[in-house]
């Protein structure tokens, strides 16, 4: 329940500001006092009588309203309230708040505000995969904004892919989390891997995949947020380290064996790095010429991070999970990759060339435990972090300390 919580609730423009309305009355359903803020633009898909018939409080719209500021200026607006929710926040308003720009009501409650915000991107699919709008999303995330969504399916434009915003119903749940505990995993140390394995060939030559390391490194930036002690163990990537993790840059997979075994204990370990199964026998200590003869590369195995991990015996972590990369019978792969291994949940994901998902900016999960096979739906991987950290922060509170998940 959200009794006596107060919502600043920011109404930016965009299709989805519809759905702030449902959004409105199962907060207030829940107890909760809502007070709204439309923009111009957020004018032209709902109205503030709407918003006000909701609330049962005034609708605040302009910035240089002599009434408005009298009666409650953005400086009260904005400091007032318990959280602020920005749904639809669109690239416009990203943009914005990334970088402190203050040109309207909305913008400048949020700038002088000190409390927390959560945002609910919508936006078309090109705009939300777009560069830019990807580095605002970063630099939020890094100051502390929650995000929920985008979720994928068809936009209004006609188009198919991520960018749809998260339905009220989700973010009501990321509102009375946020309430519930701020750090439900304070006093928790998580193990995270990310990223891929270069293993060499030569000085110059090496064996590697095409992991970008988004989902690894979302992860341990969604733990650290919820309050674990996290430590991530990353292979070569373009991912920027995320803010309040530590963080053990390597290159090959005895090296990431190496530095997770140092890491423990744990009371978590997600494996999200696509670990090279194999490494070639010997390296090259010069590289290798050409000389018209085509070469032979004799490969060894290398060492299984995850089931490591899960076989640690008294180190072993409360709660071992990996991914199934797979580009075929996805479940039936990963069902026998958890017995292999012995870890607790797998996470399996379609990487098949047509889904995106190495470098991509979405995942399709299904998580494999021992009480069956959870699918969820299409998200980013930023909202696939969320969620799995929600829930190994639940796991975790279950089966308390001491106990094998």
């Amino acid at each position: 329940m959200l009794v006596g919580k107060r919502i600043l609730l920011i109404v930016a423009g965009g299709i989805a500001a519809y759905k702030s309305l449902d959004l409105v009355r199962r907060l207030r359903e829940r107890g909760a006092a809502v007070r709204a803020i439309l923009t111009k633009s957020g004018a032209e898909f709902v109205t503030p009588l709407s918003l006000a018939a909701l609330t049962e409080d005034k609708v605040y719209q302009d910035l240089f309203s002599l009434t408005d500021e009298h009666e409650m200026g953005h400086i009260e607006l904005s400091r007032e309230a318990d959280l602020i929710v920005v749904a639809p926040a669109t690239a416009n308003i990203m943009a914005k708040m990334a970088q402190g720009i203050a040109d309207d009501l909305a913008t400048t409650a949020l700038l002088a505000t000190d409390k927390p915000v959560t945002i609910a991107p919508a936006m078309n699919l090109r705009m939300w995969l777009h560069p830019a709008t990807q580095a605002n999303l970063k630099t939020l995330q890094a100051r502390g904004v929650a995000i929920v969504g985008p979720n994928e399916g068809d936009m209004a434009c006609g188009e198919y892919g991520p960018g749809r915003m998260a339905e009220p119903l989700e973010i009501l749940a990321a509102i009375e989390a946020h309430f519930r505990d701020r750090s439900p995993l304070k006093g928790k140390r998580a193990l995270v891997t990310s990223g891929p394995t270069h293993e060499a060939i030569d000085p110059v030559r090496y064996i590697a995949n095409r992991s970008s390391g988004k989902q690894g490194h979302a992860i341990a930036s969604a733990l650290a947020r919820l309050g674990a002690a996290t430590t991530l163990v990353t292979g070569p990537t373009h991912e920027a380290d995320p803010a309040g993790v530590a963080v053990v840059h390597i290159e090959s997979a005895r090296d990431m064996l190496a530095a997770c075994l140092a890491s423990l204990p744990a009371d978590v370990a997600v494996c999200a790095a696509a670990v090279s199964d194999w490494r070639p026998s010997e390296a090259a200590p010069e590289k290798i010429k050409k000389n018209g003869k085509t070469p032979s590369l004799a490969l060894t195995e290398n060492p299984d991070i995850l089931a490591s991990l899960a076989q640690a015996g008294n180190r072993r972590p409360r709660l071992v999970i990996g991914f199934a990369a797979e580009t075929e019978k996805l479940i039936e792969h990963a069902q026998a990759k958890r017995a292999k291994k012995g870890c607790d949940w797998i996470l399996a994901n379609d990487v098949s060339p047509e889904t995106g998902t190495f470098g991509g900016d979405a995942n399709t999960i299904h998580l494999v435990s021992e009480q069956g096979v959870e699918d969820w739906p299409t998200m980013t991987k930023v909202g696939v972090a969320e969620r799995l950290a929600a829930r190994i922060a639940e796991r975790l509170q279950e089966v308390g300390p001491g106990a094998k998940p």
